[in-house]
């Protein structure tokens, strides 16, 4: 079992400690104080100053976690956080708006992706000239005329 695998949280926890909700998200404690001190989740206090989460904090740590695996920056995502309500939890039309509001991002991140995995074999427009097929694909770096980088795996970042 991994490491952060523990007793089963139980379902009907309306409020959980930092360790449930590290058992159950799979994130460390110490991620979960980092994401709290940086405003992304947030807990109340007990009277002996242990934290308790609301239990769709969980929703927001794999939020987290999911977007920070595919690249997207932590100012970023905390960004995006702020636009859900602070005073209950998300529902679905919070999270849609969210989604909406990214739907370009995540497109472009993707469709970066798809060009660094299918071209990334081919001439790519960084200016190097170090493959055959640079010479006939950017013939005298006329691509450098474009910017710098490597100009035929960009993609433009959204608005």
């Amino acid at each position: 079992m991994p490491e952060h695998a523990t007793e089963k949280v139980p379902w009907d926890h309306v409020e959980l400690t930092v360790g449930e909700v590290a058992a159950r998200s799979g994130v460390a404690v110490s991620a979960l104080h980092f994401y709290e001190r940086r405003g992304l989740i947030a807990s109340r206090r007990t009277s002996g100053n242990q934290r308790r989460y609301r239990r769709d904090v969980l929703r927001r740590v794999s939020f987290i976690r999911v977007s920070q695996r595919v690249g997207i920056p932590l100012a970023r995502i905390a960004e995006a956080l702020d636009t859900l309500p602070a005073d209950r939890a998300p529902n679905v039309r919070d999270w849609e708006r969210l989604s909406k509001a990214w739907r370009a991002d995540l497109d472009a991140r993707i469709e970066q992706l798809e060009r660094l995995r299918d071209d990334l074999t081919d001439c790519i427009g960084c200016g190097c000239l170090s493959l055959s097929r640079c010479v006939l694909a950017n013939p005298r770096d006329a691509l450098g005329d474009d910017g710098p980088g490597p100009r035929r795996l960009l993609v433009d970042e959204p608005e």
